[in-house]
């Protein structure tokens, strides 16, 4: 079990580093920093630097956490904010199927940062090795939570604003 936990982890978790990485440095042909703060000002996200934050963390930061199994609850909430807020926000409306820009491997994504934050990292992990425990069932359902609250305002805040036709609303005369 902790074998599988492990090739589990390093493959989700540095994909998501590799993912993180791409945002925040440019690296793996990822737009980089100046191009992601621009891609959250013109998705309406108020401030964009606080939004743009949270992914990077979310995915380098929970990324790395969870490939390395340490600190493990916090990385695996970090992978499901991420995850979640780039479901609703860029890949819902597409529908489920990836090649059309849909939120299948997301939807992936999410369900094995909850595995992982609901299991722990296994006995091959920084956490076993050093003796971290935390109470990782609770904390990790403290910080998903915590992750869906913030991650619902962050859709909402940046929502199109509806616009009313100029002549304001109609009036029965």
């Amino acid at each position: 079990m902790s074998l599988a936990l492990l090739i589990l982890r390093l493959v989700v978790g540095l994909t998501l580093a590799v993912h993180g990485a791409q945002k925040l440095f440019g690296w793996f042909a990822g737009p980089g920093l100046t191009r992601l703060m621009q891609g959250f000002e013109k998705q309406r996200f108020k401030p964009a630097w606080f939004w743009v934050c949270l992914v990077i963390v979310g995915e380098l930061g929970g990324g790395i956490s969870v490939a390395l199994g340490f600190l493990t609850p916090l990385g695996a909430a970090g992978i499901f904010g991420a995850m979640f807020m780039a479901t609703f926000k860029s890949h819902w409306k597409n529908g489920f199927i990836i090649s059309k820009g849909g939120y299948e491997y997301t939807l992936v994504l999410m369900a094995v940062s909850i595995t992982i934050g609901l299991i722990g990292p296994g006995n091959y992990s920084l956490d076993a090795l050093f003796g971290i425990v935390l109470p990782e069932v609770l904390l990790f359902c403290v910080l998903a939570v915590a992750a869906i609250i913030v991650d619902i305002i962050g859709l909402l805040i940046s929502r199109s604003a509806v616009i009313e036709p100029s002549g304001g609303p109609a009036r029965a005369s």
